[in-house]
């Protein structure tokens, strides 16, 4: 059986999204148990010069849509980065889901030798698909959701390594 470019990418992007989601469960449920503004939550930080959690989730997001957007030869669709909530993040995962569970599977057929072209501020990436996903857009989402999972540890919400990895 062949391994499609869908099930590395899409699949992969949307079943973190949700676990990510479940996370923002657990923060929210963790903030109204311990009697604070779950706000502290949404622009706390590992370090001074790391991004708020805020920023951790739309740039998570924004390589799931963006790597199946791509990888897909679909249009990306533009979102403004104004959340300041956890349900608000919430409704930005959930967006983000939709937006990839609607592109259709076999956009992604050939894939893997699609030339894809990733333009940043300060440098544009230019990849054959499956290196685009496998060193550049899978690495960036993981980092950021893994940095997610690191900020609401380490402000005490209770998360454990299946929170993360999800249920099999």
């Amino acid at each position: 059986m062949a391994i499609s470019m869908h099930d590395l990418s899409a699949t992969v992007y949307s079943r973190m999204l949700a676990n990510l989601s479940g996370m923002l469960d657990k923060a929210a449920a963790f903030a109204e148990e311990k009697k604070f503004d779950s706000q502290v939550l949404v622009s706390a930080r590992l370090a001074p010069d790391m991004l708020p959690l805020v920023k951790q989730i739309q740039i998570a997001c924004d390589f799931a849509k963006g790597g199946s957007a791509r990888l897909a030869g679909v249009e990306l669709p533009k979102r403004e980065d104004n959340e300041t909530t956890l349900d608000q993040l919430k409704a930005r995962i959930a967006w983000t889901r939709d937006f990839i569970g609607s592109i259709p599977r076999d956009k992604f057929n050939g894939a893997e030798d699609r030339s894809i072209v990733h333009e940043m501020r300060t440098l544009t990436i230019k990849l054959p698909g499956l290196a685009y996903l496998n060193q550049f857009s899978m690495p960036n989402f993981y980092f950021h959701v893994t940095t997610t999972y690191g900020i609401l540890r380490h402000n005490g919400v209770p998360l454990g390594k299946l929170d993360f990895v999800g249920a099999m």
